[in-house]
């Protein structure tokens, strides 16, 4: 069954990304589940000693702040959101840093913004700084920095992060844990996915609270950017005893998405997955189905520019209905190529878009 085959080969997973949501780490009140934080801390430091290489994204730093605030709601604006987030990670990280202690793991805090890494030499950065903490034994306890994110560098959630680190360190599985067993259809829990479609979030009912903003729904999506770069997903209750443990003994816990065969590559993953669109391109028919058979973005297939860029910049592709065909680096500024669109020429190199610099979705 390919299931099965699926669920042993986690047994073979050294390097994991781990991601607890707020709601698994935190009372209704917003304060730090302590109970809570320390089981789930005694499991991921039984997979350090045991010769895993964790990395761990952690919600909950502005849940925790809310209470220490006595805020009644999570707010809406902005500087509320980090000057909870501020108070809040103080918490958090402090007493992550005492239950590890506890059983002789090091940890170390990363705070990153999507801004960080779609900077090409940062994203460097970031991910030799992971890999170098993860090598060392000391695992990094990641969060969104949302001291100083705003609207246009935020991930949105921390499932996206986690999905984006795994894809930044090379995991060999990311596991999103919440407060139910995965994804469910009706009744009964969906133990297997093989993609993200629209029958599958069908089944998706997100109800909205204070101290989270992510949800199944976001979940899924992330763990196909996950399972896009060849990484193995679990969606498991991050409240239930040895939860951890199960999934990588190869138990039928959780959802699990399994990646198909063919990965990106890790700068088809950066174009991909780690830059926003600061723009649209639309193309006719003809440079959609050149698109699809490798060829480059020519101008005499472009019909609309939308927005405004510099070269380099990230742009997404659509068809004359607006379905994403792309997603790629342009090698022209957005009025130079609505100059030259519908065109035959486009300067020196000939393209707007390199296939090198592009992936099609």
């Amino acid at each position: 069954m390919v299931q099965r085959k699926h669920r042993e080969a986690l047994k073979n997973a050294k390097r994991i990304v781990v991601k607890a949501g707020s709601k698994v780490l935190v009372e209704q009140t917003g304060r730090p589940d302590h109970q809570q934080l320390k089981a789930l801390v005694d499991e991921l430091s039984a997979i350090r000693n045991d010769g895993g290489e964790l990395a761990f994204v952690s919600s909950g730093a502005v849940g925790a702040g809310l209470d220490a605030l006595n805020f009644a709601r999570r707010p809406k604006d902005i500087p509320d959101l980090q000057m909870a987030a501020a108070v809040g990670q103080i918490s958090l990280i402090s007493a992550y840093h005492e239950l590890f202690k506890a059983n002789g793991v090091n940890v170390g805090q990363v705070l990153l913004t999507h801004d960080a890494l779609k900077h090409r030499t940062r994203h460097l950065n970031a991910r030799n700084t992971l890999i170098n903490l993860i090598k060392n034994r000391v695992i990094p306890i990641i969060n969104e920095n949302d001291t100083i994110s705003t609207k246009e560098i935020k991930f949105g959630d921390n499932d996206v992060l986690a999905a984006l680190v795994s894809i930044l360190i090379d995991a060999d599985a990311l596991v999103l844990l919440s407060t139910t067993d995965g994804l469910r259809n009706g009744d009964e829990r969906v133990s297997y996915i093989e993609e993200v479609d629209d029958d599958v979030l069908a089944l998706v009912a997100d109800k909205a609270d204070n101290l989270s903003t992510g949800g199944m729904a976001s979940k899924l999506k992330s763990a196909q950017i996950a399972a896009h770069n060849g990484i193995p997903v679990v969606i498991a209750d991050g409240r239930k005893p040895g939860v951890l443990a199960h999934i990588f003994q190869g138990q039928d816990e959780g959802t699990l998405l399994f990646p198909k065969a063919g990965n990106m590559s890790k700068r088809k993953s950066w174009i991909a997955f780690f830059n926003r669109a600061e723009g649209c391109v639309v193309i006719d028919d003809g440079a959609v189905d050149a698109l699809r058979k490798g060829k480059s973005l020519l101008p005499v297939g472009i019909k609309a520019v939308k927005g405004n860029f510099k070269t380099g910049a990230m742009v997404d592709i659509q068809s004359p209905s607006g379905e994403s065909v792309a997603r790629g680096l342009v090698e022209l500024p957005s009025h130079e190529i609505d100059d030259l669109k519908g065109r035959k020429t486009a300067g020196k190199s000939g393209e707007v878009v390199h296939h090198d610099n592009m992936v099609i979705l």
